[in-house]
């Protein structure tokens, strides 16, 4: 029996041949033309790929509410296990992820782009900023936020916000416990109203709407 130390997550991933996005996407006969290359190894597709005929042909698996190990592995590890499975039992099938928040990825449980095996690569791209999705959400999402602080300061314009009543906060992709319950505007007059506010992890923005977070596998 071998007494060879299992390798890393890290380790597996960094030895593994990475394919060119290209050549991912024609698998499943999306061209070439119709990706928005991030890279060699990672692309966006165009909105009008989406068949309703094809998905009304298709089978939809969710794999959700699954009590991860400590350390971390759970819906990403089965779910990409499970379509692995899939395909090579011949079916086309296609496994979809949501982007992993850098909150997690620094604490405890880790990155969300599986492990050991059944993982996506290049996995520091996914869990380290990917496609930047995240940071257009928290700008988004920021400038709401200085958008009602603005409004209280103003007064010619103000709307008559209650500032004990603003639940929108502030979000950044990080757990920052210190962060979560605050006071802002100190400074004098021409730094705002001070009111008590805070921030919240980037998912949980208004602006990114996740109704429930679950792995997806699409046979086609």
């Amino acid at each position: 029996m071998s007494t060879k130390p299992m390798m890393s997550d890290l380790e597996i991933a960094q030895q593994a041949s990475i394919l060119h996005i290209r050549d991912v996407a024609a698998k499943i006969s999306i061209t070439a033309d119709d990706l928005e290359y991030y890279g060699k190894h990672k692309a966006k597709l165009p909105l009008n790929l989406i068949d309703d005929a094809k998905i009304a042909k298709s089978k939809l698996i969710l794999v959700s509410a699954i009590n991860p190990t400590p350390a971390g592995e759970g819906k990403t590890t089965v779910s990409i296990g499970l379509n692995e499975g899939l395909n090579k039992l011949g079916k086309k099938s296609i496994v979809v992820l949501r982007e992993p928040s850098l909150g997690p990825v620094f604490g405890m449980k880790g990155g969300a782009a599986g492990g050991g095996y059944s993982q996506v690569i290049p996995m520091e791209d996914i869990n380290l900023h990917f496609t930047g999705d995240f940071a257009a959400i928290e700008k988004a999402n920021n400038l709401l936020a200085a958008l009602i602080d603005n409004n209280l300061q103003n007064k010619q314009n103000n709307l008559n916000i209650d500032p004990r009543t603003i639940k929108w906060k502030r979000v950044m992709d990080m757990n920052d416990r210190a962060l979560r319950q605050i006071t802002i505007g100190l400074g004098g007059t021409l730094n705002g109203i001070p009111r008590e506010d805070g921030f919240n992890i980037t998912p949980a923005s208004e602006v990114m709407g996740h109704p429930f977070a679950c792995r997806k596998i699409l046979m086609i």
